[in-house]
């Protein structure tokens, strides 16, 4: 399986985006500060920037973003945000978002390792779609484990989308609806995107 093994902080910087975003409050560089205003972007570099951004943020690679666009490009509505809401559904980032890991990264390696199930079925595949109704659990053996026992505790404050009701004593998050555009916290322009591939 591919995987993306690029510095957080260095990456983040390159992007223009907070490594609080990636789930890593304390991540900072101060290498080359200033290396981005060396000239103005063209319109296809900020094209780029923002598909580059969400990939890396979700960490997906290429072939499984295009089949995104894909899929978001046949649903109604706009393309941009369909794709947005898309790889929100993805389990791994469901697993981040209701606070089971500290990081996507994290949380995609623990989906692979089979620690939590969709409505009582064990699922090891991070890409796996949720939809409204879906129980993820962490698998009551796991629950044991003391790697599951710190991230509950270290999240316990963590503020939870509306999109999703969480029990970190049980270990288990319901997705009450479907994710909106408006609860992405990372600041990207999806248009861009879109014109990108439009091409």
């Amino acid at each position: 399986m591919a995987k993306n093994r690029q510095p957080i902080a260095k990456r983040c910087k390159t992007l223009g985006i907070s490594p609080a975003v990636m789930g890593y409050a304390k991540k900072e560089t101060n290498r080359n500060p200033g290396g981005q205003m060396r000239k103005k972007k063209s319109e296809y570099a900020l094209q780029l920037n923002e598909k580059q951004k969400v990939k890396f943020v979700y960490g997906i690679l290429e072939k499984q973003f295009r089949s995104y666009y894909e899929k978001a490009f046949t649903m109604e509505g706009k393309t941009g945000e369909n794709l947005l809401v898309l790889i929100e559904r993805r389990l791994d980032n469901v697993v981040y978002r209701a606070g089971f890991a500290m990081t996507r990264r994290e949380a995609r390696q623990l989906v692979s390792h089979a620690h939590f199930t969709v409505n009582g079925k064990k699922v090891n595949i991070a890409s796996y779609l949720v939809k409204p109704g879906d129980v993820i659990a962490i698998r009551e053996k796991s629950m044991a484990l003391t790697k599951f026992k710190a991230v509950l505790e270290a999240n316990a404050t963590m503020p939870v989308v509306s999109w999703l009701s969480v029990d970190r004593t049980k270990g288990q998050a319901t997705v009450a609806t479907m994710p909106t555009r408006d609860e992405i916290d990372c600041e990207i322009e999806e248009n861009l995107i879109v014109e990108l591939y439009s091409k």
